[in-house]
């Protein structure tokens, strides 16, 4: 099988031609396998597709077009209403995200204490020092005024997780600066729940370059270093 091994990007399925070499081509939507609801998507253009293959496929095949260069993954599940993000809330914003961050590296350390694989033996020892540290606030729903609070007493503690959200995203290619389809996988997972991420994440690129640069990130979050 001359496609065997033979990768092509998303959207794109592999296809060989009457002389046997292999070609990307478009993904044919129709022929995408069937999914369950909880697997549709919902595309910046505001429509429910089935799945990622057909988005992508859709995507593909208007290659070169306006729609196409602005059609992209919003985020999972069918398209609803997302209510606008108000000053207030976009403000308030960074101060859940940085908590959330820090709890996302204690549960994956105390996974890790039992079947080690998910944290580098590097990232394990520097989520430790927060995890035995007695000032921690332990996860929880939080006023906005604890969280503050927090942030501004144990500084020290969200530095690493933010950093560490940032190289997570940062790899096709790793470059210290994040794209559209970097941010996307982590967008696309939390919109339905923080409807302020878009927001968020648009003014965090402050020379409107389309490119969220390490700098900027750190700034977003309120990281001096």
């Amino acid at each position: 099988d001359p496609c065997w091994n033979f990768h092509c990007k998303r959207g794109k399925v592999c296809h060989a031609d009457k002389q046997g070499k292999p070609h990307c081509i478009c993904q044919d939507p129709a022929a995408c396998p069937p999914t369950k609801d909880y697997e549709h998507v919902c595309g910046t253009d505001n429509k429910t597709y089935d799945g990622t293959c057909q988005l992508f496929g859709t995507k593909c095949q208007l290659e070169g077009t306006k729609m196409g260069r602005q059609l992209h993954l919003d985020y999972m599940g069918s398209c609803k209403y997302i209510p606008p993000c108000t000053d207030y809330e976009v403000d308030q914003f960074p101060l859940r995200m940085r908590d959330w961050l820090k709890n996302i590296l204690i549960q994956y350390y105390e996974r890790d204490l039992n079947t080690s694989g998910i944290l580098t033996e590097k990232q394990r020892n520097k989520v430790k020092k927060i995890y035995q540290n007695d000032k921690r606030l332990v996860a929880g729903d939080h006023p906005v005024e604890l969280l503050l609070h927090d942030f501004e007493k144990n500084y020290h503690m969200y530095v690493y997780p933010v950093h560490w959200q940032f190289h997570q995203l940062d790899q096709h290619p790793v470059d210290r600066l994040l794209t559209h389809s970097e941010l996307a996988p982590l967008r696309a997972s939390l919109v339905p729940m923080e409807h302020c991420i878009t927001r968020f994440f648009q003014e965090c690129d402050g020379d409107q370059d389309k490119l969220i640069a390490l700098k900027e990130w750190c700034h977003c979050f309120g990281i001096k270093e």
